[in-house]
C-alpha cells in the first residue's frame, strides 16, 4: 500500500437474528474513531476475494448455529479461502461470536481458517452469550447488552488504530 493511502479495514458479518450486526456495527463505529482509516462493513453474502485482498486488516463477527460457525459466514470462508491463499499473509485480525452458550467451536473454526490464510490475530476473541436455549428463543430477535457492544467497539478502534499506526 502506497503511504498516501489510508488502510482498509473490513468488518465481514452474518446475522440472522440482529445480534451479531449489533456487534459488527459497534465494531465499526469504534473503528470509525481512527482518524485516515477506510472501514467497509460487508455482509458475508456481499463479500468477495477481492474485497479481502483491498484490505489490510479483517473483523470477522458471527454467530455460532448448532455449535459451528453459521453457515452463511462458512460460505464465505469457502468462497474467499482458496482465491486470497498465500495474499494476504500476516494482516491482522480479530473475531467477534454471538452465541445462546458457548461460541468457543465457532471460534476454534474461524481460527483454523485464519491460521491457513496465515493472518496474524491482534484481539482476543470476543464471544457474546445471549443463552438463547429454546427454539423460540435462538429464532427471537436480539438485543446485545451495552457493555458487550462496548467490548466490541473497543476491539475496532484498537484494530483501526493500530492500522492507522502502522503497529500491524
Amino acid at each position: 500500500m502506497p503511504p498516501t493511502e489510508s488502510p482498509t479495514l473490513l468488518i465481514v458479518y452474518h446475522s440472522a437474528t440482529g445480534g451479531t450486526a449489533q456487534m459488527a456495527q459497534a465494531a465499526c463505529a469504534g473503528a470509525q474513531k481512527a482518524d485516515g482509516l477506510r472501514v467497509r462493513l460487508l455482509r458475508a453474502q456481499q463479500a468477495h476475494p477481492a474485497d479481502l485482498l483491498a484490505a489490510q486488516g479483517y473483523l470477522f463477527a458471527m454467530p455460532e448455529n448448532l455449535a459451528a460457525i453459521a453457515g452463511l459466514m462458512k460460505d464465505f470462508f469457502d468462497r474467499c479461502y482458496y482465491p486470497v491463499l498465500g495474499q494476504i499473509e500476516a494482516r491482522p485480525y480479530a473475531l467477534l461470536v454471538c452465541a445462546g452458550s458457548d461460541g468457543s467451536n465457532a471460534v476454534r473454526q474461524a481460527e483454523r481458517i485464519a491460521t491457513g490464510w496465515r493472518l496474524r490475530k491482534v484481539a482476543e476473541s470476543r464471544i457474546v452469550c445471549t443463552h438463547a436455549q429454546t427454539p423460540e428463543a435462538i429464532l427471537a430477535p436480539k438485543t446485545i447488552a451495552a457493555a458487550d457492544l462496548r467490548a466490541c467497539a473497543e476491539i475496532g478502534e484498537a484494530l483501526g488504530q493500530g492500522l492507522v499506526m502502522g503497529l500491524f
